[in-house]
């Protein structure tokens, strides 16, 4: 009798035990059950050619002169060629570029956030972005080992309303939650980024630690945090359905394309309206800025609808 008894206590313990894992677990799934309406997942795609043309021309100066946008690069010390690289190529066309890293470096000036915690130094970083922003309205989140065509994610976003919540950029999947892949940069709008902030403060649906039995990524910490607030992650594409925002180096893509469809490497690599490359050494970055930017055919007319001017003293190419 004695032992029916030891066997149901222990039964009784382990079920209790059960029950409060999965209580756990449940408590810190990926993305949990926000009270925040059904959105399905979609992709927004850049305006084409022929909508771009049929604005009117004062409209097209409108939009040319309104997207500005705020580039908030997260760097480390001890990654200082990228870091300088960086701030010598792309970042220049940014509207505001921004360094943020875990301490402070003699060599290059920067943000410092007295954090080591990836996710508590990118929380710190965006919230520092919103206080500063002025008159910006769209953000992009970069490493420095990202190189961003910075015209063409003005271009992505040209018809787009920041007052309206946008999360963008290379939308994956993990499990059920939807996220943008931070190494291919993020581009948060405005709205997106003031709902963000706000749920900063609430410590149950976004804390900046982290409670959950595993340690989340950044990327995948700021998708909860966002889909708290009604804000998902969007696929940024050209106006072809073709991504913008490619988690490898040229070179790599265009090696994969060759392997796969040797008669047209470039259709089947990239699109021309193409807004980020990443993982790429400095070397390659220099050779993107040339390429990009500085190398021209004498003599050809470029027939783009509208211009983004270069910041106002940028020195940029």
């Amino acid at each position: 009798m004695l032992s029916e008894g030891s066997s149901f206590m222990k039964g009784m313990a382990m079920g209790g035990l059960f029950c409060l894992v999965v209580s756990l677990i449940g408590s810190f799934s990926l993305g949990g059950q926000p009270s925040v309406e059904l959105h399905l997942h979609h992709h927004l795609k850049a305006p084409s050619k022929e909508e771009l043309q049929r604005l009117p021309e004062a409209h097209k100066l409108e939009l040319s002169q309104k997207v500005r946008v705020y580039c908030i690069i997260m760097v480390q010390p001890k990654g200082l060629l990228h870091w300088a690289t960086a701030k010598d190529t792309w970042s220049k066309h940014c509207d505001r570029a921004a360094f943020y890293s875990s301490e402070s470096a003699k060599a290059l000036e920067a943000v410092d956030l007295k954090e080591q915690d990836e996710w508590a130094k990118l929380r710190k970083a965006l919230k520092h972005a919103y206080d500063n922003a002025g008159d910006l309205r769209w953000f992009f989140v970069a490493r420095p080992t990202t190189f961003a065509i910075i015209e063409n994610l003005k271009y992505l976003v040209l018809n787009k309303d920041p007052g309206q919540p946008f999360y963008i950029g290379n939308a994956l999947k993990s499990g059920e939650l939807e996220y943008v892949e931070y190494e291919s940069g993020i581009v948060l709008s405005l709205e997106a980024l003031r709902r963000l902030v706000g749920i900063f403060h609430d410590e149950d649906k976004c804390p900046e630690r982290g409670r959950a039995i595993w340690k989340l990524s950044e990327e995948k910490q700021l998708a909860v945090c966002l889909k708290y607030t009604g804000v998902y992650a969007e696929n940024g594409e050209d106006s072809r359905g073709k991504g913008l925002f490619n988690s490898k180096a040229v070179g790599s893509l265009i090696s994969a394309s060759l392997a796969r469809n040797p008669p047209d490497v470039i259709e089947g690599c990239c699109s021309d309206m193409a807004v980020t490359f990443s993982g790429m050494t400095p070397n390659q970055m220099q050779v993107m800025m040339y390429g990009v930017y500085r190398l021209r055919p004498y003599g050809h007319d470029f027939h783009d609808s509208l211009m983004f001017l270069p910041p106002e003293g940028s020195d940029n190419d």
